[in-house]
Protein backbone atom coordinates (compact mmCIF):
# COMPACT_ATOMS: atom_id res chain seq x y z
CA UNK A 1 0.00 0.00 0.00
CA UNK A 2 1.22 3.47 -0.84
CA UNK A 3 1.74 5.84 2.02
CA UNK A 4 1.70 9.58 1.72
CA UNK A 5 2.56 12.31 4.14
CA UNK A 6 -0.19 14.65 5.13
CA UNK A 7 0.35 18.20 6.14
CA UNK A 8 0.73 17.05 9.77
CA UNK A 9 3.66 14.70 8.83
CA UNK A 10 1.51 11.68 9.70
CA UNK A 11 1.51 8.76 7.26
CA UNK A 12 -1.88 7.90 5.79
CA UNK A 13 -2.74 4.66 4.02
CA UNK A 14 -3.97 5.21 0.49
CA UNK A 15 -5.69 2.77 -1.82
CA UNK A 16 -3.48 0.27 -3.64
CA UNK A 17 -1.27 1.68 -6.35
CA UNK A 18 -2.36 1.68 -9.95
CA UNK A 19 0.21 -1.01 -10.73
CA UNK A 20 -1.11 -3.22 -7.92
CA UNK A 21 -4.65 -2.83 -9.22
CA UNK A 22 -3.52 -3.77 -12.75
CA UNK A 23 -1.67 -6.83 -11.44
CA UNK A 24 -4.81 -7.94 -9.60
CA UNK A 25 -6.98 -7.38 -12.70
CA UNK A 26 -4.55 -9.43 -14.82
CA UNK A 27 -4.54 -12.18 -12.20
CA UNK A 28 -8.34 -12.31 -12.18
CA UNK A 29 -8.43 -12.29 -15.97
CA UNK A 30 -5.94 -15.19 -16.09
CA UNK A 31 -8.09 -17.06 -13.58
CA UNK A 32 -11.10 -16.40 -15.81
CA UNK A 33 -9.19 -17.76 -18.79
CA UNK A 34 -8.42 -20.90 -16.80
CA UNK A 35 -12.15 -21.27 -16.16
CA UNK A 36 -12.87 -20.91 -19.88
CA UNK A 37 -10.37 -23.68 -20.66
CA UNK A 38 -12.18 -26.17 -18.39
CA UNK A 39 -14.74 -28.61 -19.76
CA UNK A 40 -18.31 -28.64 -18.43
CA UNK A 41 -17.79 -31.39 -15.85
CA UNK A 42 -14.70 -29.65 -14.46
CA UNK A 43 -16.48 -26.29 -14.42
CA UNK A 44 -19.33 -27.79 -12.38
CA UNK A 45 -16.84 -28.65 -9.63
CA UNK A 46 -15.71 -25.02 -9.36
CA UNK A 47 -17.81 -22.93 -6.92
CA UNK A 48 -18.91 -20.12 -9.24
CA UNK A 49 -22.06 -18.58 -7.77
CA UNK A 50 -22.47 -15.68 -10.21
CA UNK A 51 -24.78 -16.63 -13.11
CA UNK A 52 -23.49 -13.78 -15.28
CA UNK A 53 -19.94 -15.06 -14.87
CA UNK A 54 -20.95 -18.62 -15.78
CA UNK A 55 -22.82 -17.34 -18.81
CA UNK A 56 -19.82 -15.24 -19.89
CA UNK A 57 -17.50 -18.24 -19.51
CA UNK A 58 -19.75 -20.39 -21.70
CA UNK A 59 -20.07 -17.60 -24.28
CA UNK A 60 -16.32 -17.14 -24.44
CA UNK A 61 -15.88 -20.80 -25.40
CA UNK A 62 -17.87 -20.13 -28.57
CA UNK A 63 -15.84 -17.09 -29.67
CA UNK A 64 -13.24 -17.83 -32.36
CA UNK A 65 -12.04 -14.33 -33.18
CA UNK A 66 -8.89 -13.52 -31.19
CA UNK A 67 -9.73 -9.88 -30.60
CA UNK A 68 -13.31 -10.64 -29.57
CA UNK A 69 -12.07 -13.42 -27.28
CA UNK A 70 -9.57 -11.04 -25.70
CA UNK A 71 -12.31 -8.46 -25.04
CA UNK A 72 -14.57 -11.13 -23.61
CA UNK A 73 -11.78 -12.37 -21.30
CA UNK A 74 -11.40 -8.79 -20.07
CA UNK A 75 -15.14 -8.74 -19.40
CA UNK A 76 -14.81 -12.00 -17.44
CA UNK A 77 -11.99 -10.42 -15.44
CA UNK A 78 -14.25 -7.44 -14.72
CA UNK A 79 -17.03 -9.75 -13.51
CA UNK A 80 -14.55 -11.59 -11.30
CA UNK A 81 -13.74 -8.36 -9.47
CA UNK A 82 -17.24 -8.46 -7.94
CA UNK A 83 -16.90 -11.94 -6.41
CA UNK A 84 -14.60 -13.57 -3.89
CA UNK A 85 -11.97 -15.36 -6.00
CA UNK A 86 -10.48 -17.40 -3.13
CA UNK A 87 -12.84 -20.44 -3.38
CA UNK A 88 -12.41 -20.52 -7.16
CA UNK A 89 -8.66 -20.31 -6.79
CA UNK A 90 -8.62 -23.17 -4.27
CA UNK A 91 -10.83 -25.36 -6.49
CA UNK A 92 -8.63 -24.69 -9.53
CA UNK A 93 -5.53 -25.52 -7.49
CA UNK A 94 -7.08 -28.80 -6.34
CA UNK A 95 -7.99 -29.63 -9.94
CA UNK A 96 -4.46 -28.94 -11.17
CA UNK A 97 -2.95 -30.94 -8.31
CA UNK A 98 -5.10 -33.92 -9.26
CA UNK A 99 -4.00 -33.58 -12.88
CA UNK A 100 -0.35 -33.51 -11.85
CA UNK A 101 -0.77 -36.58 -9.64
CA UNK A 102 -2.48 -38.48 -12.47
CA UNK A 103 0.26 -37.50 -14.90
CA UNK A 104 2.96 -38.59 -12.45
CA UNK A 105 1.25 -41.97 -11.92
CA UNK A 106 0.98 -42.39 -15.70
CA UNK A 107 4.70 -41.69 -16.17
CA UNK A 108 5.62 -44.12 -13.39
CA UNK A 109 3.54 -46.80 -15.06
CA UNK A 110 5.22 -46.08 -18.41
CA UNK A 111 8.62 -46.37 -16.75
CA UNK A 112 7.63 -49.68 -15.13
CA UNK A 113 6.54 -51.02 -18.53
CA UNK A 114 9.84 -49.91 -20.07
CA UNK A 115 11.80 -51.59 -17.26
CA UNK A 116 9.77 -54.82 -17.57
CA UNK A 117 10.30 -54.95 -21.33
CA UNK A 118 14.03 -54.25 -20.94
CA UNK A 119 14.39 -57.12 -18.44
CA UNK A 120 12.58 -59.62 -20.64
CA UNK A 121 11.05 -62.67 -18.94
CA UNK A 122 12.70 -61.76 -15.63
CA UNK A 123 10.76 -58.48 -15.80
CA UNK A 124 7.73 -60.42 -14.57
CA UNK A 125 9.23 -60.18 -11.10
CA UNK A 126 9.29 -56.38 -11.33
CA UNK A 127 5.56 -56.35 -12.05
CA UNK A 128 4.81 -58.86 -9.29
CA UNK A 129 6.88 -56.83 -6.81
CA UNK A 130 4.76 -53.76 -7.59
CA UNK A 131 1.44 -55.59 -8.01
CA UNK A 132 1.28 -58.81 -5.95
CA UNK A 133 -2.04 -59.81 -7.54
CA UNK A 134 -0.58 -59.80 -11.06
CA UNK A 135 -1.08 -62.88 -13.23
CA UNK A 136 2.45 -64.17 -13.91
CA UNK A 137 1.36 -66.33 -16.83
CA UNK A 138 -0.36 -63.42 -18.57
CA UNK A 139 2.70 -61.23 -18.06
CA UNK A 140 5.00 -63.93 -19.49
CA UNK A 141 2.77 -64.30 -22.54
CA UNK A 142 2.82 -60.57 -23.16
CA UNK A 143 6.61 -60.44 -22.80
CA UNK A 144 7.10 -63.36 -25.19
CA UNK A 145 4.70 -61.75 -27.68
CA UNK A 146 6.64 -58.50 -27.38
CA UNK A 147 9.89 -60.37 -28.15
CA UNK A 148 8.35 -61.93 -31.27
CA UNK A 149 7.01 -58.58 -32.44
CA UNK A 150 10.38 -56.94 -31.94
CA UNK A 151 12.19 -59.63 -33.95
CA UNK A 152 9.69 -59.35 -36.80
CA UNK A 153 9.71 -55.53 -36.71
CA UNK A 154 5.96 -55.42 -36.12
CA UNK A 155 4.01 -52.72 -34.27
CA UNK A 156 4.26 -52.95 -30.45
CA UNK A 157 0.78 -54.36 -29.76
CA UNK A 158 2.04 -56.45 -26.82
CA UNK A 159 3.67 -53.40 -25.28
CA UNK A 160 0.33 -51.59 -25.41
CA UNK A 161 -1.47 -54.61 -23.97
CA UNK A 162 1.11 -54.77 -21.18
CA UNK A 163 0.54 -51.12 -20.37
CA UNK A 164 -3.23 -51.62 -20.34
CA UNK A 165 -2.82 -54.63 -18.02
CA UNK A 166 -0.53 -52.67 -15.67
CA UNK A 167 -3.09 -49.88 -15.63
CA UNK A 168 -5.84 -52.37 -14.71
CA UNK A 169 -3.66 -53.65 -11.87
CA UNK A 170 -2.99 -50.12 -10.68
CA UNK A 171 -6.69 -49.23 -10.75
CA UNK A 172 -7.58 -52.43 -8.88
CA UNK A 173 -4.91 -51.72 -6.29
CA UNK A 174 -6.12 -48.10 -5.95
CA UNK A 175 -9.70 -49.29 -5.30
CA UNK A 176 -8.62 -51.40 -2.32
CA UNK A 177 -6.49 -48.68 -0.71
Amino acid sequence: MAKQRSTDDVEIDDAPSKSALKREMHRLQAMGESLVDLNDSQLERIPVDDDRLLSAIRECRQIRSNSARKRHLQFIGKLMRNIDPAPIEQALQALYTTRQQNAAAFHQLEQLRTDILAEGITGVELAVARFPNADRQHLRQLLLQHGRETKRHKPPAASRKLFAYLRELQDAQGDTD
